[in-house]
């Protein structure tokens, strides 16, 4: 396959800051020039001065589109010929359509059956006729081995979201801007980590740049693959994600940007999914902005386990904004939980009068609100088990309505939030 050799021989073996300066001048004209915009909520909460990065005004919502769009630009004429494919969730695919619409370069994105309609219609309207949808398997593993088998049958060129030099080169074109915009080096810079395109791409410009700045990587807890790898001191498979935060769910991180991360002595911390909800109302409710969870990992680790000095400048990379309007029941559900205001119970219930009235007035504090009532098993003639779901308003009501429900007549057992039967309730 003549496309698919002469592009290895033009893969670049190594990664330098003139490799992101040369890509900033390539996509010059191509991606949107994102505001950096002061945020008086997360500067109030640190004392810090902090600034957003909006990639999630970038074209498709995403950083992505760097990345996409100077790997394909580099590609000689016999590959672009043959075309490019990839797989995607969503904000990958957004950015490689959209180039090569620009390029008029033939490319395919693979995407698993569960990523939603409207990114799939988003990837396909971005492309316009030079890009085809293809929908497949249950999984993006699925779409990825689709992917790979239609490059290798094809010559089509893979471009990979995050493991490619090319795709991290583009992806740091971040880190050049931000400096731009604000005049100077931050102090800090805090960006999401999924498969470590974005941090590595950023990190490496930088050092080599402004070797001062303290450059933190943060991952969902669910997630944690580039925290694994660095331990291991190689790429490891997670056994199990939580995939709450997609945009950086990724199992194993990769091959090329693990140790460029490593090198560059990136600071890794992770926070739960349930923060990332938190954040993305706060973000929704008091700044006006709609990140999707990915978005929201870095302003969401600021004064929750990263710690900033005062007066220091602070830059987070807030990375997408693809999120669908349909999640906000479930992250409000997730964001409740984490801040110890929703809890669940086992009620077994006598079957009789005035047993719920009975909890209602025993168990149940003046200012405790009843969210959920369902009967999960009815088959006894004495006995009823239902699901109970509270919500208090402050976390240290908490021990009072333990020991409400202690004291009370009934048999009640607590559902931990921990444990794997929690999974199924949210």
């Amino acid at each position: 396959m003549q496309g698919s050799s002469s592009v290895a021989r033009s893969t670049p073996q190594s990664l330098d800051a003139e490799a992101i300066e040369a890509a900033v001048k390539r996509l010059d004209g191509v991606a949107v020039r994102t505001p950096l915009q002061r945020n008086l909520r997360l500067s109030e909460r640190t004392r810090a001065q902090v600034w957003l990065k909006r990639e999630d005004l970038q074209i498709g919502r995403s950083y992505k589109l760097r990345g996409a769009y100077n790997l394909i630009a580099q590609l000689d004429d016999a590959a672009k010929s043959a075309g490019v494919v990839c797989a995607s969730a969503g904000n990958h695919g957004q950015g490689l359509a959209y180039s090569c619409h620009i390029l008029g370069v033939q490319g395919k994105v693979y995407v698993p059956r569960t990523t939603p309609r409207q990114k799939r219609d988003r990837i396909a309207a971005l492309g316009g006729k030079q890009i085809k949808v293809i929908v497949t398997g249950d999984t993006y593993d699925d779409a990825a081995a689709a992917a790979h088998a239609e490059g290798e049958a094809t010559g089509a060129t893979m471009v990979p979201a995050f493991d490619d030099l090319r795709t991290v080169a583009g992806q740091g074109t971040v880190a050049v801007e931000l400096v731009e915009q604000l005049g100077q080096a931050p102090d800090v810079l805090v960006v999401p980590v999924g498969g470590g395109g974005l941090v590595a791409g950023v990190a490496t410009w930088l050092t080599q740049r402004h070797p001062g700045v303290r450059i933190v990587g943060v991952e969902p807890a669910g997630a944690a693959s580039m925290a694994a790898a660095l331990a291991a001191g190689e790429p490891v498979t997670l056994p199990h994600v939580d995939s709450f935060v997609d945009g950086a769910a990724v199992r194993r991180v990769g091959e090329v940007t693990l140790p460029l991360v490593e090198r560059t002595g990136v600071e890794m911390m992770s926070v739960p999914e349930g923060l990332v909800c938190s954040e993305m109302l706060e973000l929704y409710q008091t700044d006006g902005l709609i990140a999707e969870p990915a978005g929201a990992l870095a302003p969401g680790a600021l004064g929750n386990g990263l710690t900033v000095r005062p007066g220091e400048t602070v830059v987070c990379l807030l990375s997408g904004g693809n999120n669908d309007v349909s999640r906000y029941g479930e992250i409000l559900e997730r964001s409740l939980v984490h801040e110890g205001l929703k809890h669940y119970f086992l009620v077994t219930f006598p079957q009789e009068p005035g047993a719920l009235r009975q909890f209602l007035d025993e168990a149940l504090g003046p200012d405790d609100d009843i969210t959920l009532f369902e009967y999960v098993k009815r088959n006894n003639r004495e006995t009823g088990v239902a699901l109970v779901g509270i919500e208090i308003s402050r976390p240290d009501d908490l021990e009072g309505l333990l020991a409400r429900m202690d004291a009370a007549p009934l048999d009640i057992e607590r559902i931990n939030p921990n444990s794997p039967e929690f999974r199924y309730l949210i």
